[in-house]
């Protein structure tokens, strides 16, 4: 009988995180992208610390999981940085020409 105990207790003890050493885009594709096509906008500009806590709470294993879950949808939510426009080049005229009168033909 101690014996049997003592199997179940090693058993139970060598139980892991199957989540560990997955990278964060593949724990979304496991566990979010079932009812979440995307990751883009679901962290919808909150902070990080509370969207950590809510993904704790309620999706991550582990802390540690969750604040890089949260840290991945920060960053697929933010918008892409914008290149400043480049100025049109100008014409060899430094202003457009008026349309010829119909007289001068």
């Amino acid at each position: 009988m101690v014996v049997v105990a003592a199997a179940l207790t090693a058993t139970v003890a060598s139980a892991q995180n199957l989540d560990a050493g997955k990278s964060v885009e593949k724990l979304f594709a496991d566990g979010c992208a079932t009812c979440h096509r995307s990751p883009r906008g679901l962290a919808k500009g909150r902070f990080s610390l509370p969207l950590s806590w809510f993904l704790k709470d309620h999706y991550a294993t582990s802390p540690d999981m969750a604040k890089a879950l949260a840290a991945y949808l920060e960053s697929v939510d933010t918008p892409p940085a914008r290149t400043a426009a480049k100025p049109a080049a100008k014409s060899a005229r430094s202003s457009p020409r008026p349309p010829r009168s119909v007289q001068d033909h």
